[in-house]
């Protein structure tokens, strides 16, 4: 069940709500609505997500009673591990079993690994108990008393599958109590639309395209067909994970909590530092937090820093899926941030703004052709037929057939929304004449919904990119 299906807007959040601001038991109603959103997808790892909530409370509650420096470092990499071998097993195991395979086949050595599906949102709930427990650890926050307000936070179904990933400590104090006024309802439903309209309308519109000629072979497709393909893509991506986001910011305004931003412009950046720091940026400081300082961060000199950095965007790569692809492009990412650090960077600051960010949308892009191509021959043929290197087929494919006038205008919208620059006065502007056109933009609100709704009806292309991660 997805936010922009009409199982989850017409029948399953309606009741929600109204059970949710009906009954006392708000926590327990946000429990037991978030476990039947799960297991209408994915009945069978009701049981895991539950063990992953067991054993980081279990774990949580071993950290703040243990006496001793050691015993709580100690319980803190016990924590972490667990949590990790669930994520190695689900995620990996077939994939290092892979690479082993193939490195042992001249010896005659080899392991069978069963086929094992992987559960939706792991990624993001393992990352969640890890950064509970370094945060016990560290005293930053209280440890939670009570098992079942810790596995709702666990399982909170807004950001459960495609997150943000809401740390512990971000909404600690809303879980004991959470204001609900009128204006917060409000402006969460209005989120919620925002969002819903970037998936169905943009990213969904775009994605027909771009699913289409990324399944053609990359050598019957003419160079404009490659380019067309990627910047759809890029365009789906940013507005179904940007979407998505919003989408469970919104609800979780209208439940009373306040989730991080995610995403926040990425593509009107002007160096990959910069783009790192607007984009999926519940996962990026996680990471800066939780391992690249605790490494060492930059305080130990520049070859250590560059270290750092590629370990980091590895791990970012291998997060995303157990593919070479994502390993190619996290360290894509990594040593672009590198060659800032090396004095790109102060290049790029003095260079014209325009070409900076031209710069940085072009390496984004490129990368993105890692992310989705099947495989890394795959990558590789689109990338040389994007430059003219493949060779002209017999009889190129028709790239024109799969791009339609629709994602051509939402292609266009999106890559204006996505990459116009405004100055922080320019925003503050176009925020003050927002607020008194409120008549307006409910006009435009009640429009973007209704043209989601009739997308729904008409049983248009609706995928859900999520399940790779």
């Amino acid at each position: 069940m997805v936010f922009s299906s009409a199982t989850f807007l017409f029948y399953f959040f309606p009741l929600f709500l109204f059970l949710y601001y009906v009954l006392p038991w708000k926590n327990g109603v946000l429990l037991i609505g978030s476990l039947l959103f799960y297991a209408w997808g994915e009945p069978r790892f009701v049981p895991l997500l539950l063990a992953s909530a067991l054993l980081n409370y279990g774990v949580g509650w071993l950290i703040n009673a243990a006496r001793g420096e050691r015993r709580r470092q100690a319980m803190l990499v016990l924590g972490v591990l667990a949590n990790l071998a669930f994520l190695m097993y689900y995620k990996y195991i077939g994939f290092f079993a892979g690479i082993y395979n193939q490195l042992a086949q001249p010896f005659g050595h080899g392991v069978t690994v069963p086929a094992v599906v992987l559960p939706l949102g792991i990624s993001f709930f393992t990352f969640q108990g890890i950064s509970y427990l370094i945060d016990l650890y560290r005293r930053d926050i209280e440890v939670q008393s009570s098992f079942w307000r810790f596995a709702m936070y666990k399982a909170m179904f807004p950001q459960l599958i495609a997150g943000p990933i809401v740390r512990y400590r971000q909404i600690a104090h809303e879980i004991e109590h959470r204001d609900l006024p009128n204006a917060r309802l409000w402006a969460g439903f209005r989120q919620f639309i925002i969002g819903l309209a970037q998936k169905m309308l943009i990213a969904n519109t775009v994605a027909l395209s771009a699913d289409r000629l990324f399944a053609q072979d990359p050598s019957q497709l003419t160079t404009a067909g490659a380019w067309i393909g990627i910047a759809c893509y890029t365009i789906q991506i940013l507005f179904d994970f940007g979407g998505y986001s919003n989408m469970a910011i919104g609800i979780g305004h209208m439940l009373g909590f306040t989730y991080p931003p995610n995403f926040q412009r990425p593509y009107a950046s002007l160096s990959m530092t910069e783009f790192w720091r607007r984009w999926h940026i519940s996962l990026s400081s996680w990471f800066r937090d939780y391992l690249y300082i605790p490494l060492g961060g930059n305080r130990h000199g520049p070859l250590r820093t560059y270290l750092n950095l590629g370990l980091v965007f590895l791990l970012c790569g291998l997060w995303h899926g157990a593919a070479w692809t994502f390993v190619i492009w996290g360290l894509w990412h990594g040593a672009l941030l590198v060659l800032e650090r090396l004095g790109l960077g102060a290049l790029l600051a003095r260079l014209p703004s325009l070409v900076s960010q031209a710069y940085t949308l072009l390496m984004v892009m490129l990368g993105w052709v890692f992310f989705r191509a099947d495989s890394v021959p795959h990558a590789l043929s689109f990338l040389r037929t994007m430059f003219g290197l493949q060779g002209e087929a017999a009889v190129p494919h028709p790239w024109q057939i799969d791009f339609t006038a629709s994602s051509a205008l939402a292609l266009a919208i999106g890559t204006l929304i996505a990459t116009v620059r405004l100055t922080p006065a320019t925003l503050r502007s176009r925020a003050a004449t927002l607020l008194q056109a409120a008549p307006l933009r409910s006009a435009a609100l009640a429009a973007a919904f209704m043209l989601c709704v009739l997308n729904m009806a008409a049983g248009t292309y609706n995928p859900f990119i999520y399940f790779r991660f």
